[in-house]
């Protein structure tokens, strides 16, 4: 039952990228381009995103375990470090440059073209690499 939520929640999360244009690598880089040909309806999309998560958030703190069995992950670390600000902004080149994040990569692969293959290929060398550059950079951290 658990993978079956999982596959309609991600085949939902894909048309709603679809239908709202983010996986138009234009779209993306209009929300980009602040001082140029700005286009403002990746705010729309946001916004209705962060909106009925939001209500979610508020809901799961009344339930004691997920509807469909196991457990609620722990809440992210507050804090601050500097593997979140150079994860950060890593994700945030890839994503101005490419125009596209890995939601919209996957979507996209069926008819992106060599292009979105390529990003795609470069995007997974990267979330293998990470945990690597991770140890590094504590290393880096320890030593100084």
């Amino acid at each position: 039952m658990r993978l079956i939520l999982s596959a309609l929640a991600g085949a939902l999360f894909g048309a709603g990228l679809f239908v709202s244009g983010m996986t138009d690598t234009t779209k993306v880089q209009g929300w980009l381009d602040v001082f140029g040909n700005w286009d403002p309806t990746l705010a729309f999309v946001m916004g209705g995103a962060i909106v009925p998560m939001f209500i979610a958030w508020r809901l799961m703190r009344r339930q004691a375990a997920p509807l469909s069995g196991g457990s609620f992950p722990a809440p992210p670390a507050p804090q601050i470090d500097h593997r979140l600000v150079i994860g950060s902004v890593i994700f945030g080149m890839g994503w101005g440059l490419a125009g596209l994040c890995p939601g919209p990569a996957l979507a996209s692969l069926s008819y992106g073209g060599i292009g979105g293959l390529v990003f795609f290929a470069a995007m997974l060398v990267g979330m293998l690499a990470a945990p690597w550059v991770g140890v590094q950079l504590d290393r880096a951290a320890a030593a100084t």
